[in-house]
Order: C-alpha cells, then sequence, then structure tokens
C-alpha cells in the first residue's frame, strides 16, 4: 500500500504514531525496556498478532528497537530509539491534558 506523503509536519507525526496502540506502547516503553509478554499485559486487551504487527511497523519506522537474545527459551526486549523517546513529551502532553480535561 503506497500513501502519498504528507505535506503538514502535524500529519506526518500523526501518520507514525496512528493507531489504536502505537502511543500506549511508547507510553510503557518509555517507561523503560519490557519483553513482549510484559508489554502485553500491560497494554491489556491487544491480541498477541496486533501487539506483533505493531512492533514490526514501530520498528521499521526506527521507533522502537527489537533485541534478540538468541536463547532458548526465547527472549526478546522491546525498547526505544531516540526517536522514540524523543515523542515521550507528546504522550506527556496528552496524559496530563486527559487528567484535566476528562472525567473518570
Amino acid at each position: 500500500m503506497t500513501f502519498s506523503k504528507p505535506s503538514c509536519p502535524a500529519e506526518r507525526t500523526l501518520a507514525l504514531i496512528a493507531g489504536r496502540w502505537k502511543l500506549m506502547v511508547i507510553y510503557w516503553l518509555f517507561k523503560g525496556t519490557l519483553r513482549f509478554n510484559a508489554l502485553q499485559r500491560k497494554l491489556g486487551s491487544i491480541t498477541h498478532r496486533t501487539l506483533a504487527k505493531t512492533l514490526r511497523e514501530m520498528e521499521a519506522d526506527g521507533l522502537v528497537i527489537r533485541h534478540d537474545f538468541q536463547e532458548i527459551p526465547p527472549r526478546v526486549d522491546y525498547s526505544l530509539t531516540a526517536k522514540g523517546a524523543s515523542l515521550a513529551s507528546i504522550v506527556i502532553a496528552m496524559e496530563q491534558w486527559a487528567m484535566l480535561n476528562m472525567e473518570v
């Protein structure tokens, strides 16, 4: 699938983090490196397949680093790249906005 390149910088950012799960993945990885199953537990209702797809997309976009330890049983950690970590201020701002404006 080919998309035309967005012309507005904000639109480019939104295209990079679009989707139900990407911001939440960034949120949890901002707090530290996590293994796949730990990340899945923190996200709650995400399926194994959806999380794997989301992480692959984020890795391809340069937001996430996948570290495979080549061990048995398999051990894979995920962490944010510098590019991914630079989105933390956006996630924090959204969290603060929600706390001020959303009814709990």
